[in-house]
């Protein structure tokens, strides 16, 4: 592995690592453009990657919001499983799917993406935490499920799996405001359940692509992996003393320039 190479995959990964830790989300957006265009990897080998890599990230990222108190854990398993469906058909279109068309329509998805994160800015302030967390969908003592909010989950839970599988990037671009609007959650404690929903999102996208022919380069996962670990439990801390609105916003448009690098670069394979 070429010295420059190395030195790509430590420095994009310390950015996917802060970014996951302060944010719950936007680890994948970048790590697979990252590994396209910058480290030359086949599209369907790019998005395997960017899962191998966000989903042992998630791992630490989520022990350490666990221990301070923000990770949901019955909400986000339940989550997770919902959207395990989801996961599987999406990895599975994205072993076959043309990658112009692939690198396309996630460029799309970055500008959608980034235009949530702008709106979610503007309006998670404006509400109590307390207030929205109050009425829960799913309790363990004693155990009640609201039938209605249960089917709109599962719509959630399995779209986000989709773009998981398919794009092989952890959801949280979405996790974190369904978490927020869908089950009510404060901020602080959706980032850390996100984490949670992404780790299992991540395997179950993995798992849907065992058995393909597709060859990685473990070193590289290794490298980026490491950085990405050290920087995420950075990105945790970090994240809890600065303001959120500013961060969602300075991400937002991080993820308009991404896209138009990445459409750019689409027409000019």
């Amino acid at each position: 592995m070429a010295p420059m190479e190395i030195v790509i995959e430590v420095v994009v990964g310390v950015v996917v690592g802060l970014v996951l830790g302060m944010l719950g989300a936007g680890g994948g957006i970048i790590s697979v453009p990252a590994l396209v265009f910058l480290l030359d990897q086949p599209p369907a080998v790019a998005t395997t990657t960017s899962l191998v890599i966000i989903g042992t990230t998630g791992v630490f990222a989520v022990a350490q919001h666990g221990r301070a108190g923000n990770v949901a854990w019955a909400d986000g398993i339940a989550f997770g499983v919902l959207g395990a469906g989801g996961a599987l058909l999406g990895s599975r279109v994205a072993t076959v799917a043309e990658p112009h068309l692939t690198l396309g329509l996630f460029a799309v998805l970055l500008v959608v993406t980034a235009a949530v994160m702008w709106h979610r800015s503007g309006t998670d302030g404006r509400t109590d935490p307390a207030e929205r967390a109050r009425d829960r969908w799913l309790t363990w003592r004693p155990f009640s499920v609201d039938l209605r909010r249960l089917m709109l989950v599962l719509v959630v839970a399995s779209a986000v799996g989709v773009l998981t599988g398919f794009f092989g990037v952890g959801g949280g671009f979405a996790l974190v405001p369904a978490l927020i609007l869908v089950l009510g959650m404060p901020m602080s404690l959706a980032v850390g359940t996100s984490l949670l929903v992404i780790t299992l999102n991540s395997v179950t996208g993995v798992a849907g692509r065992l058995g393909t022919d597709l060859r990685l380069d473990w070193q590289l996962i290794l490298v980026f992996t490491a950085a990405a670990v050290v920087s995420s439990l950075v990105g945790g801390r970090v994240g809890r003393q600065l303001d959120a609105a500013l961060l969602q916003r300075g991400f937002a448009v991080m993820l308009v320039l991404v896209a138009g690098y990445t459409a750019t670069s689409t027409f000019l394979l």
